[in-house]
C-alpha cells in the first residue's frame, strides 16, 4: 500500500512539528536526549549481561572440575566480565590471607599453602563476609544506570503530556484572542500539541519493555551469586576449617 506523497509534509508528523510552539520543540529535544540515552543504556546492558551469561558458564565449567576451590586462584585465569568470578576472587584473596597473612601469588604460594594450618570458624566468617560483600558492590554494578530506563520509562509519558496540554491551551488562547473558533484555525495547534504526547510514548514503550527485561536478568544474576558465594563458602569451610581447634577453644 502507497501513503499518499503528502502524507508527511500536510497532515503528518512534519506539519506538526512545524506548527509547534518553542515550548513544544523543546519537549521534543528532551525527549530525543531521553530517547538517546535510554536506548544507549539498553544496548549496553544487554550487551554486558549476555557476555556475563556467557563467561559465568566458563567460569563454573572451570571451577566445578575438580574439588581444588582455590586452583583458579592460584593458577591466576582470569574471567574478566563473569560477575560470580569477582565472588571467588574476594573469597580465595581472604581466605589467603587469613592462611598465609598474605593474599599474594608468588613462587612460593603453592608450597606454602601446603604447609598452612587450617583456619578457624571465626575467621571462616570473616571470608565470607567478604564475599558477601563483594555480592553487594556487583549487584550495585549490574543494577546501574538502570535508574535511566526507570526514568525513561516513567517520565516520558509525563512529559509528552505537558507537551500536549501546554500546546492545547495555547491553541485555545490563540482562538480565543482571534474570535473564530473553526477546526482550520484549530487543527495545526492541536495537532502540534498531540506530536509530544505521541513522542513520550514512542520513548517509553521500548524503554519499558527492555528495563523490565533487564530488572528481571539482573535478579537472577544476583540470586546466582549468592547462591554461587554460599556454594563456595561450603567449599572453604570443608578443606581449609578447622573445626576442632575452635571446640577446644570452647
Amino acid at each position: 500500500m502507497l501513503f499518499p506523497t503528502n502524507f508527511l509534509a500536510s497532515g503528518g508528523i512534519v506539519f506538526a512539528f512545524e506548527n509547534s510552539t518553542l515550548p513544544g520543540r523543546l519537549i521534543l529535544l528532551s525527549l530525543f536526549l531521553a530517547s538517546i540515552f535510554s536506548w544507549s543504556v539498553m544496548v549496553t546492558k544487554f550487551r554486558v549481561v549476555r557476555h556475563a551469561q556467557r563467561r559465568r558458564e566458563q567460569f563454573l565449567e572451570a571451577f566445578r572440575a575438580d574439588r581444588q576451590p582455590l586452583r583458579i586462584y592460584t593458577d591466576r585465569t582470569r574471567f574478566e566480565g563473569a560477575p560470580v568470578f569477582a565472588i571467588y576472587k574476594a573469597g580465595c584473596k581472604e581466605l589467603t590471607f587469613q592462611l598465609l597473612g598474605s593474599a599474594e601469588v608468588d613462587e612460593t604460594f603453592r608450597a606454602r599453602l601446603d604447609i598452612a594450618q587450617k583456619i578457624t570458624s571465626s575467621q571462616m566468617r570473616v571470608v565470607t563476609t567478604a564475599m558477601e560483600r563483594a555480592v553487594g558492590e556487583t549487584a550495585l554494578r549490574l543494577e546501574s544506570q538502570m535508574i535511566l530506563l526507570a526514568t525513561a520509562v516513567s517520565g516520558a509519558p509525563f512529559l509528552g503530556l505537558l507537551g500536549t496540554v501546554w500546546g492545547v491551551m495555547e491553541t485555545f488562547g490563540d482562538v480565543a484572542a482571534a474570535g473564530t473558533a473553526n477546526l482550520a484555525a484549530m487543527a495545526p495547534g492541536v495537532s502540534a500539541a498531540l506530536i509530544t504526547t505521541v513522542t513520550g510514548l514512542l520513548v517509553a514503550i521500548p524503554a519499558m519493555f527492555g528495563y523490565n527485561y533487564l530488572v528481571t536478568t539482573i535478579r537472577a544474576m544476583i540470586v546466582e551469586l549468592d547462591n554461587f558465594a554460599a556454594e563456595l563458602a561450603s567449599e572453604f569451610e570443608h578443606k581449609y576449617v578447622d573445626h576442632e581447634r575452635a571446640k577446644s577453644w570452647k
